[in-house]
């Protein structure tokens, strides 16, 4: 399981003269908080390079109105290409965490560019091909799976997340440093997909093994590797 690129972003792999190239191909905006910057089954075809802020990247699904979260995307990141290039409906939703920036470059002229610069075009072939493959493991955790087991190993990535990233914080108390993740039972769900109510039974079990900590919107890790433990299926 993966929310997160594991690769460098696609703008930081371009060379200096590429970036400049690209980047004059759009044109700046800002987002608000909670505000889509791409809507599942939408039609357009522009895609987006993400200045600053983070962003969830959702699918619909049945059950939970937060979809299924399949990652988190950062300044670099390039999010929007498959309806560029293929001109079918957009296959995700993106929605802005915070007050985010992006570069938005109309697709007809980022295919363009792609014709024109094919190492250009390789890093994308490449990102896309990450991205199945992740999306191919989560679909593979989501049918195999626990819920605790889908929970810790989320929790486990995002207490990874360098503290710029958008959830976490490293945080030093009395009792000595603690991985805070700063998330919403709902919002956890959406990234195990599964119920907020499955989520809320598995994280009083890790509280009463006194692994984490809750909190309003956080989740405070004690003990990792015990966590670590039960991610790959192991029970006290």
């Amino acid at each position: 399981m993966g929310l997160l690129e594991t690769e460098s972003a696609f703008a930081q792999a371009l060379s200096a003269q590429e970036h400049e190239s690209v980047m004059a191909l759009g044109s700046r905006r800002s987002y608000a908080a909670d505000t889509h910057l791409l809507t599942e089954g939408d039609r357009s075809s522009h895609v987006l390079i993400i200045v600053r802020g983070w962003v969830t990247v959702s699918v619909a699904m049945d059950r939970g109105a937060n979809g299924l979260i399949l990652g988190l995307r950062g300044p670099g990141e390039l999010l929007g290409e498959m309806a560029a290039l293929d001109s079918a409906p957009r296959s995700a939703t993106v929605r802005a965490l915070g007050p985010t920036e992006a570069q938005v470059i109309p697709g007809d002229a980022f295919r363009r560019f792609l014709a024109l610069h094919p190492r250009v075009s390789g890093l994308v072939i490449r990102q896309l091909t990450a991205r199945l493959r992740s999306a191919d493991q989560e679909r593979s955790a989501l049918a195999s799976l626990t819920v605790l087991q889908r929970l810790a190993s989320r929790l486990i990535e995002l207490s990874q997340v360098r503290p710029t990233g958008p959830y976490t914080a490293r945080e030093q108390r009395s009792s000595g440093p603690g991985v805070i993740v700063h998330l919403a039972q709902d919002e956890l769900a959406a990234t195990v997909g599964a119920g907020r109510e499955a989520v809320a039974k598995a994280l009083r079990l890790l509280r009463t093994q006194h692994v984490v900590r809750t909190g309003n919107r956080t989740v405070e890790i004690l003990d990792p590797g015990l966590l670590a433990l039960l991610a790959e299926g192991h029970r006290e």
